[in-house]
């Protein structure tokens, strides 16, 4: 079963896996997600201001929700 790229990114954020998210941002066919990727760790290794680190974690947090609701899930259960 293949994870969503929202999924792994969330989960990478979550976990601080900064190298994972990397890796994501590289790999995803997702340009918005991938700018976004590309604006928290540029942020987060490079900011002096931590509202310029917050922001951009919540730009990401945001978008993620946002992309998230408008996906079909990759398996469901029916519960009877």
């Amino acid at each position: 079963m293949e994870i969503p790229d929202y999924d792994k990114a969330l989960y990478y954020i979550l976990w601080g896996q900064w190298d994972n998210l990397l890796i994501l941002m590289v790999r995803t066919k997702d340009d918005i997600l991938s700018k976004r990727i590309q604006h928290f760790l540029h942020a987060y290794h490079y900011a002096t201001d931590q509202q310029i680190i917050v922001e951009t974690h919540d730009n990401l947090l945001c978008y993620l929700d946002h992309a998230m609701k408008y996906t079909t899930p990759t398996a469901t259960i029916e519960m009877q």
